[in-house]
């Protein structure tokens, strides 16, 4: 038996339309559905980098103010030879107190030692920084029996070292230039006057120099509370730098 062609090609038409309306109400569904949320960029790891910085007191009868350490831009220096003394480094070299280091433009991190650095003793300060951060490194400490004598490291650059390497070198003793050396008694902040500190009268050449030494009370200095036990020479410090991480 034989159906007539017409009727196969109205059941085909009518279930392609059938199909057709089926496949546009799934992309209407689909077109109503909610947007995927997009991937979040990962943030990259901050990445940390650790120096270890040990200074050691050379002198026989100096102890030393609690060592500052100061990471900073290089264009930063806490002092210049030949040029005046700013406040900070005045409060260290009469007083032995850095408070005011970490105000000064350009200083991004600073660390500060436990205490009194003993003659003969040494002492490790660590200082993790962000990688952004790394840069140069300043030390400083006063020579507590003077008047404005410091020591320490300017401006050096840590930015080159590689984990495990360190660099070992020595710390000329300078006069801040902002106080006389009369050495008499009451004018020096350490055990052998127990006297005054910072004063911001200046009352000496008011550039920073290399210091030229203690004279004490047995070398003529009728008014000195000082003794050959006090006197230094060059170098007064030994520093090291470690990058250990």
């Amino acid at each position: 038996m034989k159906y007539p062609i017409k009727n196969i090609n109205k059941y085909s038409l009518s279930a392609a339309a059938l199909i057709a309306v089926l496949g546009l109400s799934g992309c209407s569904d689909n077109n109503n559905s909610p947007s995927p949320e997009p991937t979040p960029t990962p943030t990259p790891d901050t990445v940390m980098q650790t120096y270890s910085v040990t200074v050691t007191n050379l002198t026989a009868n100096q102890p030393m103010s609690p060592i500052a350490i100061a990471v900073h831009s290089n264009d930063v220096m806490l002092w210049q030879a030949g040029e005046s003394a700013n406040v900070a480094l005045e409060k260290i070299a009469e007083g032995g107190d850095s408070s005011d280091v970490a105000a000064i433009e350009g200083i991004e991190v600073t660390a500060s030692g436990a205490g009194i650095l003993m003659p003969g003793m040494s002492e490790t300060i660590t200082i993790t920084l962000d990688e952004a951060d790394v840069a140069n490194l300043t030390v400083a400490t006063m020579l507590v029996n003077t008047n404005d004598a410091f020591t320490g490291l300017n401006s050096y650059d840590i930015s080159m070292l590689a984990v495990d390497t360190m660099v070992a070198m020595k710390g000329m003793v300078y006069d801040a230039g902002t106080e006389a050396n009369t050495e008499e008694k009451g004018t020096m902040p350490g055990p052998a006057d127990g006297g005054e500190g910072f004063n911001e009268t200046r009352d000496d050449v008011d550039f920073v120099h290399i210091h030229p030494g203690v004279i004490t009370m047995y070398d003529g200095l009728m008014d000195s509370v000082l003794t050959p036990s006090h006197r230094f020479d060059n170098p007064a410090i030994a520093i090291s730098i470690s990058r250990t991480q």
